[in-house]
């Protein structure tokens, strides 16, 4: 038995087909199917009809839903209290890597009085990673951009979340000796490129909000992918290509004039910057810092 394929058994009464539950639990419809298999096979019972569309839970697999949920949070809260035990005045943050560099030091510094004696614990992940670490127990809180990766009814069951900040990507270049942006688009050269793996979320935003909206007549060539803002930027300085990157993150870079933003008219994306709460925490020091941040941001 594992924790995992109960909460895939779950995610697919919620969602009703395999595609779509696997899809939320970010894995692919055969290895989301071999798991549901192995939980019937340990289980000794059928709990999915597959000869009928859509999918539908058999008798037993329909009873089986309120015990699965009910071993999950049983197993959850055992884990948390063993956590307590380790950690007893802690507060541990999952991040997406851009935010946990170029949002989580300063906004945590603002907010350091709540904090008082609890040791503040960051992990940085990507999104994938960190919904799945998340919705196991394995953090108090979430901070990340705004995404439908996190709309999923087991994340909403789960969790309370509140606006805590905002972002923008911009484009920006190092500059060349006249003050100009180094590379550009445009229609007589490619420009050289750095982007964010397609796959991720920051990668997927800039394909489909920036990228694709170019006009035919401007090319370019990526030339680096990697996930990690602060590659980038390091790229971007160094004079290695033009990218997508939050604000907040080249705020010194943009004032010492190491960096430039490009051509007005290409797209800027506005971000949202979310922090999810665990909401069957019941530590403390995590209560006492939701209730100050909706008194001092109002509740989503």
């Amino acid at each position: 038995m594992e924790l995992k394929w109960l909460e895939d058994f779950i995610a697919l009464s919620e969602n009703g087909s395999f595609s779509k539950a696997a899809n939320a639990r970010y894995v692919t419809q055969p290895a989301f199917s071999r798991r549901i298999r192995s939980l019937e096979n340990w289980l000794g019972i059928v709990l999915v009809n597959r000869d009928t569309l859509p999918t539908s839970l058999t008798e037993a697999g329909t009873e089986f839903v309120d015990e699965a949920q009910r071993l999950i949070n049983d197993i959850t809260a055992v884990r948390n209290r063993l956590q307590q035990r380790k950690n007893p005045h802690s507060l541990i943050f999952l991040a997406q890597h851009s935010t946990a560099v170029s949002f989580f030091p300063a906004w945590i510094q603002t907010l350091s009085p709540l904090v008082a004696d609890a040791v503040v614990k960051l992990v940085p992940g990507n999104i994938h990673s960190l919904n799945e670490a998340f919705l196991a127990g394995s953090g108090d809180f979430l901070l990340t951009f705004a995404s439908q990766a996190f709309d999923s009814p087991q994340m909403k069951r789960k969790s309370l979340s509140i606006q805590v900040g905002r972002d923008r990507l911009i484009p920006v270049s190092a500059p060349d000796e006249y003050g100009a942006p180094l590379h550009f688009f445009s229609k007589d050269a490619p420009c050289r490129l750095l982007a964010f793996p397609e796959e991720t979320y920051l990668g997927g935003l800039i394909q489909k909000s920036a990228i694709s909206l170019l006009p035919s007549q401007f090319r370019y060539d990526v030339v680096c992918e990697n996930e990690m803002a602060e590659g980038l930027k390091a790229m971007a300085t160094q004079g290695f290509g033009a990218t997508w990157l939050p604000s907040s993150l080249i705020k010194q870079e943009l004032e010492e004039k190491r960096l430039v933003e490009l051509d007005t008219a290409l797209p800027r994306i506005d971000l949202r910057i979310l922090l999810y709460r665990n909401r069957h925490s019941a530590k403390p020091e995590v209560e006492r810092f939701w209730n100050y941040l909706n008194e001092l941001y109002g509740k989503e």
